[in-house]
């Protein structure tokens, strides 16, 4: 192998340091996908199971804003039918 060449053909040592700056982006990413993994298990430990009541009223809610969604979709469609009518034509 030549000399400085560690044998991995990415990481190559040269004297400008390129070989601490690659660790130290593995490092970085590393570091956070641990802080996320922790974080995340101690969300999933703090969790709850909603009850009856809570179920009910996020169901509710859901519900409303899907109905909501879908009329905003109805009356977009109804106004653009006659107005492509116009543009294109009658044909």
């Amino acid at each position: 192998m030549p000399q400085g060449h560690t044998g991995i053909t990415w990481l190559v040592i040269r004297p400008n340091g390129y070989i601490a700056l690659i660790m130290d982006h593995l490092t970085t990413y590393y570091e956070s996908g641990i802080v996320f993994a922790k974080s995340s298990i101690r969300l999933v430990r703090k969790s709850t199971k909603p009850d009856r009541k809570e179920y009910q009223k996020i169901a509710c809610a859901t519900a409303i804003g899907i109905a909501v969604m879908g009329f905003i979709g109805f009356f977009v469609k109804l106004i653009h039918i006659p107005i492509n009518n116009i543009i294109v034509g009658g044909s």
